[in-house]
């Protein structure tokens, strides 16, 4: 009988320590969200982690052999870095013609996002885009010669520069359509553009053959093409009110999302709509502990009827 009742005891005694809720600051940081994919730290609004970041950044980041890979719908890309203080990262697409090769068959993935993400991500302003080898059918050259086209140097960077470029010279004259590097009677081998104009690189809707992307860090200026940082890079944003991040942190949480894909605060053992120090209340957690000490009393009340014979 003395054994049966220290089993009891024991139970219900566990009952009161599971059960029992710790303090929200004790909870805190049990997920963490930060995390590392070979020498690049994600860190908000990025994430690996469901349910982790900016609900607009989802989905999009994905490490594989410490390769940090960010797939939106035209393709996915290397990610060779993360700029948090200026909010940019910088893009690799292993089809992106440069001044050694030029990879022609429309290949490359250009630069397109959804709809639903494109307030999130755009190339920079000093983010040059040089399609190669396009239709005269592409919307670049729609009404030909008497419209403008968008083709123009951007940041001092553009096709007549890159045609000097020893990829040309590979190539034989011209890329295969007949047309030379300049005017002449047709559209020209090489288009630069800035992406606000068209707003989309897409290989196959604006028939190009092969594209190229250099961007130009100010007040950084690369003396011609065989010196340009060739890659794309894409200034990011977080919509909405930003301070709601910044509150949960300075309270110990972490931003994220939940199954609605909105942002909530995650505090550990509880998420919250606002901060960590908003939810539960002091007034609740006492509450819910001595709910809970009632309870196990009740509990042990009853085992200790059943074991004693008590009547």
């Amino acid at each position: 009988m003395a054994s049966l009742f220290s089993f009891s005891f024991s139970l219900c005694f566990t009952f009161l320590v599971l059960s029992t809720p710790s303090s929200a600051n004790g909870n805190r940081g049990v997920k963490n969200c930060r995390s590392y994919c070979g020498n690049i730290t994600i860190d908000y609004p990025f994430a690996l982690q469901s349910g982790c970041g900016h609900p607009g950044f989802r989905d999009l980041l994905f490490c594989m052999n410490d390769v940090l890979m960010f797939h939106i719908s035209s393709g996915s890309y290397r990610v060779l870095e993360i700029d948090y203080a200026y909010e940019s990262l910088t893009l690799h697409d292993p089809h992106l013609s440069n001044c050694d090769a030029i990879f022609l068959g429309g290949r490359g993935n250009g630069f397109t996002v959804e709809e639903w993400r494109a307030p999130y991500f755009s190339p920079i302003q000093d983010n040059v885009f040089m399609l190669i080898g396009c239709s005269p059918r592409s919307p670049l050259f729609q009404g030909f010669p008497g419209k403008h086209m968008p083709c123009r140097n951007v940041s001092g960077m553009g096709c007549e520069e890159y045609y000097r470029c020893p990829a040309w010279s590979s190539l034989g004259q011209g890329v295969g359509l007949g047309w030379g590097p300049v005017y002449g009677s047709g559209p020209p081998e090489c288009c630069a553009v800035a992406f606000e104009e068209i707003r989309a690189i897409n290989l196959s809707k604006l028939e190009c053959e092969a594209y190229s992307s250099a961007y130009s860090l100010a007040p950084l200026r690369q003396e011609g093409p065989s010196e340009w940082d060739y890659g794309i890079r894409v200034k990011y944003s977080v919509q909405g009110n930003d301070e709601y991040c910044q509150a949960c942190e300075a309270t110990g949480g972490e931003c994220g999302y939940g199954d609605d894909v909105r942002q909530v605060c995650m505090c550990g053992g509880f998420n919250s709509t606002t901060n960590c120090d908003s939810v539960p209340s002091l007034a609740t957690r006492r509450a819910n502990s001595l709910g809970n000490v009632m309870a196990g009393f009740v509990m042990f009340f009853s085992v200790w009827k059943m074991t004693s014979g008590w009547r």
